[in-house]
């Protein structure tokens, strides 16, 4: 599978979305530094709105084989300037996130990304599983095992383990909730 590093705002979905890639539950962590996990290198917010930590992204970006920018379907505005794709000498994918959250404008998210070079977008939920299938056939490689073997495993529902409280469809929920 291409290993692909993450970039986001915090609270974007970075961690949720490779929670989500692997199969797993949902817990909510805050990710302090920068993390390898097998084809997945999960990267904190703050590198990528802080001028200073950025350039770490760029080195980072160097053990990928996919730069993925991604933007959650709630932002009031993009993080990335148009064009930015250019400067990276990986492929660059977008990936919208939280699509299904109260007040998503996933359209919007696909425009800003658009605008900032994305090759190839993706809308996703971590929590419901949509778009989690196209992501992994788009990182799959020759002789690939995949968490599931087909489309509609992939985009099942997740548990969502969470230490804070998410409103989610209208509803308010605290610590554990199953999305359907």
């Amino acid at each position: 599978m291409k290993k692909m590093i993450l970039i986001g705002r915090s609270e974007c979905g970075k961690t949720t979305l490779r929670q989500a890639l692997k199969g797993k539950e949902i817990h909510y962590e805050k990710t302090q530094y920068v993390n390898h996990y097998d084809v997945v290198i999960d990267t904190p917010g703050e590198y990528a709105e802080n001028n200073t930590l950025s350039h770490a992204l760029a080195l980072y970006s160097y053990e990928a084989d996919i730069v993925a920018l991604l933007i959650n379907a709630t932002e009031p505005y993009s993080l990335y300037p148009p064009c930015v794709a250019a400067v990276a000498n990986r492929p660059v994918i977008g990936i919208v996130t939280q699509i299904d959250a109260e007040g998503a404008n996933a359209d919007q998210g696909v425009e800003w990304l658009d605008l900032a070079g994305c090759e190839r977008i993706f809308k996703v939920s971590s929590y419901t599983g949509e778009g989690i299938w196209e992501i992994l056939e788009y990182l799959r490689e020759a002789g690939d095992t995949l968490p599931w073997d087909k489309k509609e495993d992939a985009e099942k529902p997740r548990v969502v383990f969470s230490t804070k409280s998410v409103t989610f469809l209208g509803e308010d929920f605290d610590n554990t909730m199953i999305v359907s």
